[in-house]
């Protein structure tokens, strides 16, 4: 009796065994299904999402889990639990903006933008196909961040992973069934908070000052001159909005000409008898909200020192003409004597300067130019730039399509030259005289790898204010170069005018997992129900025998049977 309840005790515990294996193999064959799924991650950048006055714009959600569509906007197609994947060199913006102003539910939208490419050659002649991907570009940015959107936007960079996914999902659109539950396809996944706003966001302005020399007995303040350019941008993704045009170049041609003057300004002998005062602002695309307040720092004294100031905007790409904006008319005196001294140099260069004059609108708080909030304070100030007119509110300040490849390195060299010889010219006195001070091949002469070096950082570097620290990289490598080549650097940081307001969560990881049909799950599923009853009764068999496999699935008898 006692052999026979130890061998029960015993067969049980075998059973038990056998059953914990049965159960770790499950497991097991769960995780290699999961793990499976997993087909991609691939890095994505969110639409801005941002307020004006109160007034939202943008994409208001940055969450998403929906299956993957390539057949967009079909009439009277349910996209409401799809996301549209779609390169944006495909795109129709005539559908896509029908059905962002119609309000039609989507479930979310990914742009695959053109592979990022190596760096143009200098002087390379741009193809079609890239000015034609340009203006879609500039269109399609407008068209989103002018736009409230309640659905998440997310953009993508082609590559091999990506388009692989997106031949498959096209191909299952192909077949006319929705991607879904039943049907199987992929899933996209992104799993980050829910945006929050911005508290207090900042804009850090950066002057360097460069003093000029002052004669024996000289007691009167010497006059000054300003090269100013606001270095942040903004465009429909903060995280690629690097600017290289706007305004990288206009940052690097004042950095250049600091530098430049700077080694004059070092030797006595050869130190003018102005004031130089540069300025690295921020806040430009807000109104250049940063300059106003960067001059309203300013004690009277050094404003009514300053000769006239110089803002750099946008001078990368252009071939023979660059503008002159003004606010005063041309007929000024100050003005015509700056035209005149650009003018000059430009003729020896061979390129033309033309001039735009635009009044100033004071019960207007929109700023066009960054000169015109001089002009507001009574300084006299141009703004120099490859633009003929001036830009809307958010317009032409770093977008997507705003990168390294569409500088002309040339353009930026030749504006270096025009401002940095014109300007020794006024101080020196030498206007009207063909005197290269900044020649080539002298020790004064450009330096294009300084250039070029410099256009490669803020080229990958995104300077969107609102998401700039006081202790940004970016901003502490400004301050560095412009204390290298001036003294008593400044800076200067306030907060971002209240009628604007931005929300974080500005890139994430984009999960995409490759998901079956229901019908296959449920084929598994029961394939996998036989092998297992199967593979317990062979184990049940194997170590105590038919009599108890019968046992475990008989009934077992009524409490009336027991007690009879």
């Amino acid at each position: 009796m006692a052999g026979r309840r130890r061998g029960g005790i015993g067969g049980g515990v075998e059973v038990l065994d056998s059953i914990y294996s049965v159960v770790a193999l499950v497991f097991i064959l769960v995780a290699c299904v999961e793990l499976g799924d997993a087909a991609t991650a691939v890095d994505v950048y969110r639409l801005i999402q941002y307020d004006i006055a109160g007034v939202p714009y943008g994409s208001r959600v940055a969450g998403l889990n929906h299956h993957a569509g390539a057949s967009p906007f079909a009439p009277g197609a349910d996209l409401s639990r799809t996301v549209v994947m779609m390169p944006v060199r495909e795109l129709n913006l005539t559908f896509l903006r029908e059905y962002i102003i119609s309000n039609q539910p989507l479930g979310g939208l990914l742009l695959l933008l053109p592979k990022k490419v190596s760096n143009r050659i200098v002087g390379e002649v741009k193809s079609k196909d890239d000015g034609l991907m340009r203006n879609i570009l500039v269109e399609l940015e407008q068209l989103l961040i002018q736009a409230n959107i309640p659905y998440p936007v997310y953009f993508a960079f082609e590559d091999d992973m990506i388009n692989a996914v997106l031949a498959d999902v096209r191909k299952s659109d192909a077949t006319g069934q929705p991607p879904m539950a039943t049907t199987g396809g992929y899933k996209l996944v992104v799993s980050i908070p829910e945006p929050k706003r911005v508290s207090s966001p900042t804009i850090t302005n950066i002057q360097g000052w460069l003093p000029g020399l002052k004669g024996d007995g000289d007691t009167n303040q010497l006059p000054t001159i300003a090269v100013v350019a606001s270095y942040d941008t903004f465009g429909a993704a903060p995280a690629l909005s690097v600017g290289s045009d706007s305004n990288g170049s206009g940052v690097v041609a004042l950095l250049e000409i600091a530098r430049l003057f700077s080694r004059l300004y070092s030797n006595p002998k050869t130190r003018g008898r102005y004031n130089l005062l540069f300025g690295l602002t921020s806040g430009g695309p807000y109104n250049y909200n940063g300059t106003l307040k960067w001059l309203r720092s300013f004690d009277q004294r050094l404003r009514e020192s300053i000769d006239y100031a110089i803002c750099l905007n946008s001078i990368g790409s252009w071939k023979n003409q660059l503008w002159i904006h003004v606010s005063k008319p041309p007929e000024n005196a100050y003005i015509k004597q700056v035209h005149e001294g650009l003018s000059d140099v430009a003729n020896e260069l061979g390129v033309t300067i033309g001039i735009k004059h635009k009044k100033i609108n004071i019960s207007n708080p929109r700023v066009a130019w960054e000169h015109e909030q001089f002009s507001r304070l009574r300084i006299t100030a141009v703004t120099l730039s490859e633009l003929s007119a001036a830009p809307e509110l958010l317009e032409s300040t770093g977008g997507l399509h705003d990168t390294r490849d569409s500088l002309d390195e040339a353009a930026i060299y030749r504006t270096i030259r025009l401002v940095a010889e014109s300007l020794a010219r006024h101080i020196y006195g030498h206007q009207g005289r063909n005197i290269q001070i900044f020649a080539d091949n002298s020790s004064l002469a450009v330096n294009p790898s300084y250039i070029s070096a410099w256009l490669d950082l803020l080229s990958r570097t995104p300077r969107v204010a609102p998401f700039l620290s006081k202790t940004d990289p970016i901003i502490s490598a400004l301050k560095k170069e412009l204390s290298d080549h001036t003294v008593e650097v400044h800076v200067q940081h306030e907060t971002i005018d209240g009628m604007f307001s931005f929300y974080d969560s500005t890139r994430a990881t984009l999960n995409i997992y490759q998901v079956a049909s229901v019908a296959f799950d449920l084929l598994l599923l029961l394939a996998l129900g036989a092998y297992l009853i199967l593979l317990f009764s062979f184990l049940v068999l194997t170590t105590r025998g038919l009599d108890d496999l019968i046992n475990l699935f008989r009934r077992p008898p009524s409490r009336k049977v027991k007690a009879a």
